[in-house]
């Protein structure tokens, strides 16, 4: 690792931040997918129920 200096804190916690940030946009995003792909199994069911 570099020598980082008196920013040491700085920098790692904006790395820290940054890492966090994208950790929950992944989690968001399963999240979303999943709810969506459950409204999509449900629509599905209506169409072959009601055809």
């Amino acid at each position: 690792m570099p020598d980082l200096g008196k920013y040491a804190g700085v920098v790692l916690s904006s790395y820290v931040v940054a890492l966090g940030l994208i950790v929950a946009l992944v989690a968001v995003s399963i999240w979303r997918a999943r709810r969506v792909k459950a409204a999509l199994e449900q629509v599905e069911k209506r169409s072959k129920r009601d055809g």
